[in-house]
């Protein structure tokens, strides 16, 4: 009878889509003897939060005041901390994004914690928790053992759990944030949003994306030629953005674009959840790697063991001479 605290996020106008996931996570966990209660945070969050309440939370406890208008680390523990301080979770599940990343280990410090971060799956036994995790860009799974304290934190991967599917009856109480704005040590100043560039990526029915695996920089024409042949756009995982090779805006997964394509073709990509959750909807995907046990070719349709150098360079004369 396990009791899960979800916390849900927003944008001012919308619930975000990781909400719903870790609704869904949450009734997983607690089973059907438990309980699922879901906290949101914010200013002039009412409907948001009745919303919540029709899909999958018995109670939303949603904590309004200008502390919270926007999200900080600051303000979200504090008004926090009487919350869960009441409810007295099992379990707070947060979503494993920006703030998620930020809040987490702050909850955990504060009540003294165990958290388990980027977990796929979790599962509550008498006395303990397992959380099942990727490290190492998905070539290891982790199963952390946890054992049973009041509350565990965790972060929950996007695309990791479907969200509640029909509607539920759940209320809805109103809480007064227990932080001032006047009392804060941090304050939200401002978002920027990169501008608006030619790529959408979102859009684009092929894809051809590269991964760690190209070595550098410079070799990234051998896989934008197999991408310009198809008539398709360049992507790319979160290994190679961070290393400055592409610009943010090419890149694919959970911290980049969600993609759909009608042809998605990953070179040199291990496959770590994080990248696999932007594009496993993708409706044909084509995976070389010279890594037969790459994760990536579990979500494969068509997966080439061996070196993208030697493939790619061949793959494309193939299709210009197809076009021919």
């Amino acid at each position: 009878m396990a009791k899960v605290l979800v916390l849900a996020e927003h944008d001012g106008k919308n619930l975000k889509e990781i909400s719903f996931e870790l609704l869904g996570m949450a009734h997983k966990i607690a089973g059907g003897a438990g309980e699922v209660k879901a906290v949101l945070l914010g200013e002039d969050v009412s409907e948001l939060a009745s919303r919540l309440a029709e899909r999958g939370a018995s109670e939303v406890i949603y904590v309004e005041g200008a502390s919270v208008r926007h999200y900080t680390g600051d303000g979200y523990r504090r008004a926090l901390v009487p919350v869960v301080t009441e409810e007295s979770p099992d379990l707070i599940l947060l979503g494993h994004t920006p703030n998620g990343w930020d809040l987490a280990p702050l909850l955990a410090a504060r009540f003294s914690a165990p958290a388990a971060t980027g977990c796929s799956k979790i599962v509550l036994e008498i006395g303990k928790g397992r959380f099942t995790r990727k490290a190492f860009n998905g070539k290891f799974v982790h199963e952390i053992e946890i054992a049973s304290a009041r509350p565990m934190v965790a972060t929950v991967e996007k695309g990791a759990s479907i969200p509640v599917e029909g509607g539920s009856a759940g209320t809805v109480r109103p809480v007064a944030a227990a932080v001032a704005e006047s009392d804060m040590r941090a304050r939200h100043v401002e978002i920027k949003k990169a501008e608006a560039g030619g790529l959408d990526l979102s859009q684009a029915s092929i894809i051809v994306s590269a991964g760690r695996g190209i070595g550098a920089a410079e070799k990234l024409d051998v896989i934008r030629a197999l991408a310009e042949a198809l008539g398709g756009q360049l992507g790319a995982s979160r290994a190679v953005t961070d290393a400055g090779w592409l610009p943010h805006e090419h890149q694919i997964g959970s911290s980049g674009t969600s993609v759909s394509p009608k042809l998605y073709v990953a070179c040199g990509i291990s496959g770590a959840i994080q990248h696999v959750v932007g594009m496993k909807s993708s409706g044909y995907i084509v995976a070389i790697n010279k890594d037969a046990d790459a994760p990536i070719f579990g979500v494969a349709d068509v997966g080439v063991v061996g070196d993208l150098f030697e493939i790619v360079p061949a793959l494309t004369r193939a299709v210009k001479e197809a076009k021919h």
